[in-house]
């Protein structure tokens, strides 16, 4: 099947969109932007693809009727099945690596740090099905995150019994993890898909009755080869993107158009994504009409709330919740990143609770879109607000507060998949690229 896919490359994620030939969005993939902008790519679209066969393994269950009404917990199971099986598998690359990169490196504690590895990859691979069991929650669904947060802690306890130097089982990861992290799982899928299926039987016994009936679909959906029939690529780092000039829009262009086909009606735009804030005017057919975008400074984007979590001691996804329990409001006068850090401090020193501090924190976010969407020429209804920014629950009540305060009641669109909006437009161009224009290029250059 013919298949369309948009690559956004931002600062601080990559994203990737799916679509078939009737605009219907197959899968969408996220991994973390790298340095090697090659690699976040392609793994950004291999986990889109990989979403786009677990929505076909859907369809074709769907249409077979083998699990009634079974369908949703079987999907979810086999889901997380997969992942870990795949986890495992970067797992095991994982070990094989530290034990490589420790090899002679320390000396005559060298045996001992190998030891040390051994039991406690030993440990991770035991613990790594609870990490993908019904109800886990995680912090990240990033590899690096998830093996990083995992060997650390058992990584320390490791060390304490075997009387080893902590310091050298962290300088083995440091050194291992970007290879393994940078590498491409494609051609490992359908063997990850058959062994989580195998998994899924054993953990809903009920479907093994209907073992042949449910293989069959699935076998069926992973023998359809999905021809990448074009690429586009967008985003902050599209210039590095391994794709010909044709292959590549500008983000401004590709937001307006994923914002419209996510939302038709929609007629102004703002995305707050790591490293800038883009305010965008468009058409009824989703062509930019004017634009803004912040300037080289990153306050107010997703960075300057990094740096504000990393102040506070607290997770990026903290910020949002603790600003929401606020009795009262605190007029931040700074959004600047290199003085955020200094009025933090002087709040808290004055008696501020950190919960009011935050609210207005993100209301000075927010009042900074604003003066950025003036410039663009105000807000028009409908109003969409995408990006990772849009995810943040305390950043979307001040955009509906200033919103309401200075335009009155207006429809504002925030959609769950937001992050993918650019991606989503780069995909409805590589979609009218083939059907509309008749193009038949490499998607590659």
């Amino acid at each position: 099947m013919r298949c369309f896919i948009g690559i956004d490359l931002g600062s601080t994620t990559t994203k990737a969109v799916v679509i078939d030939e009737n605009r219907n969005v197959l899968g969408r993939g996220i991994t973390n932007s790298r340095s090697n902008y090659d690699t976040a790519a392609a793994v950004a679209k291999n986990e889109a693809l990989v979403s786009a066969r677990f929505q076909l393994f859907r369809e074709a269950l769907g249409r077979s009727k083998a699990l009634n009404g079974g369908l949703d917990t079987f999907i979810e199971q086999l889901e997380r099945d997969f992942r870990l099986e795949q986890f495992l598998e970067q797992l095991a690359d994982l070990e094989e690596v530290c034990r490589r990169n420790a090899e002679g490196r320390f000396g005559r504690d060298t045996k001992a740090v190998q030891e040390a590895l051994g039991e406690t990859f030993k440990r991770l691979r035991a613990d790594s099905p609870a990490l993908f069991a019904p109800g886990a929650k995680r912090k990240s669904d990033f590899f690096r995150d998830i093996a990083g947060s995992q060997y650390l802690a058992v990584g320390e306890a490791v060390a304490k019994d075997a009387d080893v130097r902590y310091d050298h089982l962290l300088n083995v990861f440091d050194r291992s993890i970007i290879e393994v992290e940078n590498r491409v799982y494609a051609d490992s899928v359908s063997r990850h898909l058959l062994a989580g299926l195998e998994r899924t039987f054993q953990a809903l016994p009920e479907t093994a009755a209907k073992r042949a009936k449910i293989s069959a679909p699935i076998k069926g959906v992973l023998a359809t080869e999905m021809d990448e029939t074009y690429i586009v690529g967008t985003g902050y780092g599209r210039a590095r993107l391994p794709f010909s000039k044709e292959h590549v829009r500008s983000e401004i262009l590709c937001h307006g158009l994923g914002a419209h086909v996510m939302y038709p009606s929609t007629a102004t735009v703002l995305d707050i994504g790591g490293q800038d804030t883009k305010a965008i005017q468009v058409d009824k057919a989703g062509i930019v009409e004017s634009f803004q975008m912040n300037d080289r400074c990153a306050a107010g984007c997703g960075r300057y709330l990094g740096y504000i979590a990393d102040e506070m001691n607290l997770g990026l996804h903290e910020l949002g919740p603790l600003a929401m329990k606020a009795t009262k409001t605190i007029k931040i006068n700074s959004t600047c990143t290199v003085f955020a850090g200094a009025e933090l401090r002087d709040r808290l020193a004055i008696g501020d609770k950190r919960e009011d501090i935050m609210a207005g924190l993100h209301r000075a976010i927010i009042l900074r879109a604003m003066s950025i969407l003036a410039r663009s020429g105000g807000i028009r209804n409908e109003f969409t607000f995408t990006g990772g920014v849009a995810k943040n629950e305390a950043a979307v009540k001040a955009l509906r507060d200033l919103i309401f305060e200075n335009y009155g009641e207006m429809t504002i669109n925030i959609n769950p998949d937001s992050i993918y909006t650019g991606a989503l437009g780069g995909a409805t161009f590589a979609w009218r690229a083939v059907v509309e224009e008749g193009k038949q290029a490499e998607a590659r250059s």
